[in-house]
């Protein structure tokens, strides 16, 4: 069994695009801790043409890329949710041939990415095609994966994809849930057994997020900071906000998405005029900036794992608004109503989205809440920092990466 302590050889997985999406992120801060304990990383990543990102940790010789469109795969990157901030295909319209075709060529990157490096075991992200074909190619490499939700949903999503996906994932040896409620649907929809999963949780960058003195009110500002889909909420949000005619309130929104969904939510942005300022895709450190300056966030959406926004958020000292999801209310355990409040959800009629029906109640529940919590700001623009603190402290990435490391010595030790 290698020590914690000895360097390892990390060969990262992801099939999307590494510098953006929460998947994503979550991909660069391991990398980054990794390096700084003096672990040595290689990355495999899809990406579109020829647009080659630059992550923190990892030189470039150290990366190998599978190019789609007029790449080394001449269709559009299919994503993990239907809807990405980037443009993007989905993996339940991907033909025979497309999907044949997806398989082979991550397979020889990740069988010549492993003749280069040498690794002394391998990261994978999601439970799905490119973490099947990894274990496939590499059979006998200790392998960890981390489950990111989005592949749940896309295994219930696209059944006929199932049998790509169960066979292999049910021979890695670890697999990393973020929350307690991941782990229990990853036993659940896979079969996984629980003695194989860990519970590492997420992280937030304590350097880039930390406690600001919000502005007294008014304005109240208020927040939503993610994909443009109706998975995410965004359109009810937008139509619950129309209908506060509160001049105390000013939204924000931080985020891109691609297609129809999208161009729906900015349609109802645009509807607001002056109280609504969309800000498109922003970077962590302008994300950290605006969360700094507003006092509620606000995360409406009808599915998420475990949402490290919302991590972020608490610790830029905003007050929390967010659907009663289990990972939310995992997050923000403890959480009082001077920090946070939770929307009921009913049951949903897909897996991330609620009967029409139910729209106009949800709205109403949603409206209350964001008039309740302008009130708290405007008694006292900023919420309990002691509180905060208390839910954030054990969320660094170092303290989620040391969990991680427990993980990877047991599937060595395997």
């Amino acid at each position: 069994m290698i020590e914690a302590t000895e360097p390892l050889k990390i060969l990262h997985l992801i099939s999307q695009h590494p510098e953006s999406t929460g998947s994503g992120f979550y991909v660069q801060n391991i990398i980054s801790q990794a390096a700084a304990a003096g672990h040595q990383n290689f990355l495999i990543a899809g990406i579109t043409g020829s647009q080659i990102p630059h992550i923190p940790g990892i030189d470039r010789d150290c990366c190998r890329f599978v190019r789609f469109e007029n790449g080394d795969l001449n269709f559009t990157i299919p994503g993990m949710s239907n809807v990405m901030p980037y443009s993007s295909s989905r993996f339940d319209a991907l033909n025979a041939r497309q999907l044949t075709a997806y398989e082979r060529v991550f397979a020889e990157t990740i069988r010549q990415a492993a003749q280069d490096f040498s690794p002394d075991i391998l990261h994978t992200h999601h439970l799905w095609l490119a973490s099947s074909v990894a274990r496939t190619v590499l059979p006998d490499l200790p392998m960890v994966t981390s489950c990111h939700s989005t592949d749940l949903r896309q295994f219930v999503q696209c059944p006929h994809l199932r049998e790509r996906v169960r066979p292999s994932c049910l021979k890695i040896d670890r697999v990393l849930a973020l929350s307690r409620d991941q782990s229990k649907k990853i036993q659940e929809i896979h079969g996984i057994t629980a003695a194989r999963i860990d519970i590492v949780g997420g992280g937030y960058d304590q350097e880039l997020f930390i406690p600001s003195v919000k502005a007294q009110a008014p304005p109240i500002r208020l927040l939503y900071a993610g994909k443009l889909s109706l998975a995410k909420g965004v359109d009810w949000l937008l139509q619950t906000f129309a209908g506060l005619h509160d001049p105390r309130l000013h939204l924000h929104i931080a985020g891109s998405g691609s297609g129809e969904e999208a161009r729906q939510c900015l349609n109802l942005a645009e509807k607001e005029g002056s109280r609504v300022t969309v800000h498109g895709g922003i970077n962590q450190q302008e994300l950290a900036r605006l969360m700094g300056s507003c006092h509620i966030f606000v995360l409406p959406s009808f599915y998420e794992g475990l949402p490290l926004v919302l991590l972020e958020a608490v610790a830029s000292g905003c007050r929390i608004i967010a659907t009663d999801l289990p990972g939310c209310q995992e997050l923000l355990a403890g959480a009082g109503p001077d920090l946070a409040a939770f929307v009921n959800l009913p049951v949903l009629s897909t897996i991330d989205r609620p009967d029409p029906k139910d729209l106009g109640i949800l709205q109403t529940h949603l409206a209350a809440a964001v008039t309740g919590m302008a009130d708290r700001v405007r008694i006292a623009p900023s919420p309990p920092l002691a509180e905060a603190s208390r839910i954030t402290s054990v969320s660094s990435w170092r303290a989620v990466f040391e969990r991680i490391l427990v993980s990877y010595e047991k599937a060595m030790a395997g």
